[in-house]
Order: structure tokens, then C-alpha cells, then sequence
């Protein structure tokens, strides 16, 4: 009994240090790349999800709670991560694309991308990043929600901002004439 309790211990002790020290690497990792906190939020969480059913599982196994029982539970989840991974439309499949894209996706809040499909033009400004989907604005103002496994699967293509500098009203030759002593009075 006493070395069930020394085991339930030192597991928790290890999920505590190994969660807080990973949750630490993914708030560098999204302060670095300026992520979005709540996408840092939720991707944190999910990922201390897993460590805990990882590490509730190898408890489990060490107290010698039916291996059978454990292993059986253990496999059914590998078995729906590797569905989600293979099945392009599940929800599943645009949640463990979204932790992809948390990681690898090159793009900041704020950029304007296009994305290659022959169904839809996705071209606008990235505004968000969750865990099941984009939101783009697009150009003619609209936002759209885009999957998150078709943002892996489709090329995307970060556009340039083209920044526009309304012209003077005036003439060229009323331009020319203003000296910069003046040009700081009418300022004034």
C-alpha cells in the first residue's frame, strides 16, 4: 500500500514538473513567434491533456491495474489520433492540425496570404488562428472560416502589403513652390 502511494506520488510529482516546464517552452515558443495568447492558451492545454492521459496510463501499468484494461484504452486512443491524423474533413483531424499549425505555420496575425484553391479565394488578411480553423478577411470585407487541414494541404502564399500614400490634392508647381520654412508655419 505505502509503495502504491509512493508511486501515485511520484507520478504526480513528474506530470506537475513536465507540464509546467513544457507549458513554459510553448509561451516562449508563441511569445518569439507573437501567437496569439489564447491560441497559447489552448494549445497549452490540450497538450497537458495528453501528458495526463500518457501519464495517468503509465500509473495505471506501474500499479498493476490490468494491463489488458489499460493497454485496450491506450490503443483505442492511438487509433483515433491516427484517424484524426488520415481523415482530412473530421474535427479530430482540424484539432491535430491546428497544434501543426501552432508549431510550423509561418504566418503572424496580421499577414496578408492567399491560399491556392480552385474553390474558393481565400486572399485577405489573416486575423485569426484557432484550433479548428482560420479566419481571413478578405478583401471585399468579408471574413471567412477556413479549415485548418486545408490551410496544411493547400499552398499558402504570404502576400506583400502594399501600403497606399493618398496623393496631394494640389498642383505639381504649387507643391514645388512651398519652401520648408513655410511648410512648418502651416503646420504650426
Amino acid at each position: 500500500m505505502v509503495t502504491n502511494i509512493f508511486i501515485i506520488i511520484l507520478y504526480v510529482a513528474a506530470f506537475v514538473l513536465i507540464q509546467r516546464r513544457i507549458s513554459k517552452l510553448i509561451h516562449e515558443f508563441s511569445a518569439s513567434k507573437h501567437i496569439n495568447p489564447t491560441r497559447t492558451s489552448l494549445v497549452s492545454k490540450f497538450i497537458s491533456l495528453v501528458l495526463f492521459f500518457v501519464t495517468l496510463s503509465m500509473m495505471a501499468i506501474s500499479l498493476g491495474i490490468g494491463y489488458q484494461d489499460v493497454s485496450l484504452f491506450v490503443s483505442s486512443a492511438f487509433a483515433v489520433m491516427g484517424m484524426a491524423l488520415f481523415a482530412q474533413w473530421s474535427i479530430l483531424s482540424n484539432l491535430t492540425a491546428g497544434i501543426l499549425i501552432f508549431f510550423m505555420f509561418p504566418y503572424k496575425l496580421g499577414d496578408r496570404i492567399k491560399i491556392i484553391d480552385a474553390d474558393v479565394d481565400a486572399t485577405g488578411i489573416l486575423e485569426e488562428v484557432t484550433l479548428f480553423h482560420l479566419l481571413i478577411k478578405l478583401d471585399s470585407g468579408d471574413t471567412i472560416t477556413y479549415p485548418n487541414t486545408l490551410a496544411l494541404t493547400h499552398p499558402v502564399i504570404k502576400l506583400t502589403q502594399q501600403h497606399t500614400v493618398p496623393l496631394p490634392t494640389t498642383a505639381p508647381a504649387a507643391v514645388a513652390a512651398t519652401t520648408p520654412s513655410e511648410a512648418d508655419k502651416v503646420q504650426a
